[in-house]
């Protein structure tokens, strides 16, 4: 017996079924009175509680923080520890995926930028659709605000189409002072190598098989993939395009990012605002 409600379950069983007293059967199980006596006073928010399902149900890889932040945004005004114990109760524990560990050698800590368009990152994520074909994913991040630049899907991805997207990108949004990647072929080909001389940008590449010097795209990219690519199956190109276009919306806009305080995107000043133009 470990809670208080399992010691006044064994008090009444006493108490039924051998006839013992309150005061009997609390000295032979070692229990205090006033708990048995004890009458909870605490009122079940079943709104709360369906609310929370409802969401928990909605984004399966959210946690009772990230369920929290949704929930105050929505009005209702709960105390993490009570909100945590009701997300116990309902078993809506996200459960870890499976992995092999490895052995992390020094970090060194990355510099976080401090204005909007200061550093972008790169990097590819792979997966297949239905029928076995597979496609590749560009994503670019913002290192300062954490805002999902852009989605790109296609079964070939080569450098002269990173430059082009790249171009198109910084048609609307503005040019970067540095850009992150790793060592692969598509980021080292002639076609980058022209586009970063001549859009005159700091291309900075990763050392050879260290992706936590490129932290900011690696955790994106786990968030993609647990949240959206692992959870939904993709028959086809559009089907993929769509759906990554409507994740990108709701992650700039909706979710909360634990990086920036739990704030999203509404939140974090443009690069213009910033910058007092």
């Amino acid at each position: 017996m470990v809670t208080p409600a399992a010691e006044r379950d064994a008090v009444a069983h006493l108490h039924d079924a051998f006839g013992m007293s309150e005061r009997r059967a609390c000295q032979v199980l070692g229990c205090c009175r006033m708990t048995v006596r004890y009458q909870t006073i605490r009122v079940d928010d079943v709104a709360l509680r369906e609310r929370m399902k409802e969401i928990a149900h909605e984004r399966r890889r959210f946690g009772y923080r990230r369920l929290h932040v949704l929930l105050r945004r929505e009005g209702h005004q709960v105390n993490h520890k009570r909100l945590f114990r009701i997300y116990r109760e309902e078993k809506l524990v996200v459960r870890r995926r499976g992995g092999r560990k490895r052995a992390m050698g020094t970090r060194a800590p990355m510099l976080i930028p401090m204005a909007p368009n200061q550093r972008w990152s790169l990097d590819f994520v792979s997966d297949q659709m239905t029928d076995c074909r597979r496609f590749r994913v560009l994503t670019v991040v913002d290192d300062c605000t954490r805002e999902c630049l852009a989605l790109v899907a296609d079964t070939s991805l080569s450098g002269l189409r990173v430059a082009r997207e790249l171009e198109t990108l910084m048609a609307s949004r503005g040019k970067p002072k540095m850009i992150v990647s790793d060592n692969g072929t598509e980021f080292t080909s002639n076609a980058i190598l022209a586009f970063a001389d001549r859009m005159r940008i700091d291309w900075h590449y990763i050392a050879p098989g260290k992706p936590i010097q490129n932290a900011f795209i690696e955790s994106f990219n786990g968030r993609l993939r647990d949240e959206l690519l692992n959870e939904t199956l993709f028959p086809s190109l559009p089907y993929i395009r769509a759906s990554l276009t409507a994740w990108r919306a709701d992650y700039n806009l909706n979710r909360p990012h634990s990086g920036i305080g739990w704030l999203n995107q509404t939140n974090m000043p443009t690069p213009s605002t910033r910058d007092g133009t």
